[in-house]
């Protein structure tokens, strides 16, 4: 099993990666599960028609009880795709974070795992805060690897490089591991030399290139992934040689 922690800075375009990537691995064949980690609980949408998701924060809340078994707090989206959404608190109240453990220990005791059986587990991490609940699917054994998602923009770099110094911080003890950089073109100056740059900084390879799309943004409109909306675009198949590139690496068929 293939257990990835997608993340980067707030708004650069880390459900998009992540559902297009769910959404090629789900055309290669492979059983997927995406778990969006972020208060905003929008990270499935494009793999549910554009249909939200009831986040298990939300159903907690609105039922006053855990769930009874996974179909409860999920929702089978394109390609088979098993979608989940932490959400959070209130607005306001409480902290984000705590949705992420909370779901996660729900998650082990309803054994999604066990029971899905997937071969792909992405999870969708809010990154501008490497801390706390945020840092749950680094730190406590759920994701194997990471991938950070950053464009040549100076925040994007800066999240980028904070989030990297923070899985190192947990390799000393098997925790997950940085396997490369997604770069989600902006089309800034010189971003080309800015995102390479960076990388060879910190030694990290650029496993994925995304250029800046408008067919990304048309299928969106309709909610969709651009895998879904044609496979055979040429940002199609950028996702999908990304998803054949992980699959390899991981050693699987």
């Amino acid at each position: 099993m293939l257990k990835m922690a997608i993340y980067g800075k707030g708004g650069i375009g880390k459900s998009t990666i992540t559902s297009n990537l769910s959404a090629a691995f789900a055309k290669l064949g492979k059983k997927v599960i995406q778990i969006g980690c972020d208060p905003k609980a929008d990270s499935t949408i494009n793999l549910l028609s554009g249909e939200a998701l009831m986040p298990v924060m939300n159903y907690m809340r609105e039922f006053d009880k855990d769930p009874e078994k996974i179909e409860d707090i999920s929702k089978i989206g394109f390609g088979g795709v098993l979608c989940i959404e932490t959400g959070g608190p209130t607005p306001g109240l409480g902290c984000a974070g705590r949705g992420i453990i909370t779901t996660f220990n729900l998650l082990e005791e309803l054994d999604l795992f066990e029971t899905y059986k997937p071969d792909i587990v992405l999870y969708d991490v809010l990154g501008d805060v490497v801390c706390g609940g945020f840092a749950a699917p680094i730190r406590e054994g759920y994701a194997e690897k990471v991938l950070i998602v950053t464009s040549g923009e100076k925040m994007a770099l800066y999240a980028a490089n904070n989030i990297n110094s923070a899985v190192k911080n947990f390799e000393d003890r098997g925790y997950a591991k940085v396997l490369g950089i997604i770069f989600n073109h902006r089309n800034v100056e010189n971003e080309d030399e800015k995102v390479k740059s960076f990388a060879d900084s910190v030694g990290l390879p650029i496993v994925g290139d995304i250029p800046r799309n408008q067919d990304i943004n048309h299928f969106e409109e309709m909610g969709k992934t651009v895998i879904e909306g044609d496979a055979n675009l040429p940002i199609s198949q950028c996702f999908l040689n990304l998803a054949k590139l992980l699959i390899k690496d991981e050693g699987m068929k």
